[in-house]
């Protein structure tokens, strides 16, 4: 494959989820507006995650390919007009949809993790939906439930939370710091 023309490589194979994204955010403070950015990753999980991370931060996912086993991902600078993250409004802390769980309230918990995060632990009865497979999966869901979307810790939720929203789910709730701090009941392979 040709190359493609940017201003800055930024290296993060074998890194998982969240540090692809963490390492993006610094690398693009480093950037002038306009400029791109090549990631290169070995994560799946990264095509989703960077992907909607640009979105909801204002940049502009130029594209991604494969080529040898590493997923090159390019990102284009936004300008500071363009350049604003978008949060869901609407949040919930761990310890309050543990309580909702409880009380056994009618509602859907949404796991938005790759397969192998919640395959080895997630919160009985949730729904498992990677980020990735989100909006071809949207007929899984009912709009008007009450939706608790959780992720390892919010980010992942919080895109979930907003491509939902945008697509006339009702009732949609980004839960706050997610699954590295849950400390409610969970089962699963390491179960």
């Amino acid at each position: 494959m040709k190359s493609i023309k940017t201003n800055l490589v930024l290296d993060v194979k074998g890194l998982a989820c969240p540090m692809p994204v963490v390492k993006t955010k610094k690398a693009m403070n480093e950037l002038l507006e306009g400029q791109v950015l090549e990631i290169q990753a070995t994560d799946k999980g990264s095509k989703a995650d960077l992907k909607a991370w640009s979105q909801n931060s204002g940049h502009q996912y130029l594209g991604v390919f494969e080529e040898e086993n590493v997923i090159k991902h390019f990102i284009r600078k936004a300008t500071n007009d363009e350049n604003v993250e978008k949060k869901h409004p609407n949040v919930a802390t761990n310890e309050e949809l543990a309580e909702l769980l409880q009380k056994e309230e009618n509602l859907v918990v949404l796991d938005v993790r790759e397969e192998a995060e919640y395959a080895f632990n997630h919160i009985p009865n949730a729904v498992s939906i990677p980020l990735g497979e989100l909006e071809q999966r949207f007929n899984e869901l009912n709009k008007e439930d009450a939706i608790y979307v959780v992720c390892r810790t919010g980010s992942r939720s919080d895109f979930a939370a907003q491509i939902l929203t945008k697509n006339g789910f009702k009732n949609v709730i980004n839960v706050l710091p997610g699954m590295s701090e849950w400390t409610g009941k969970t089962t699963g392979l390491n179960n």
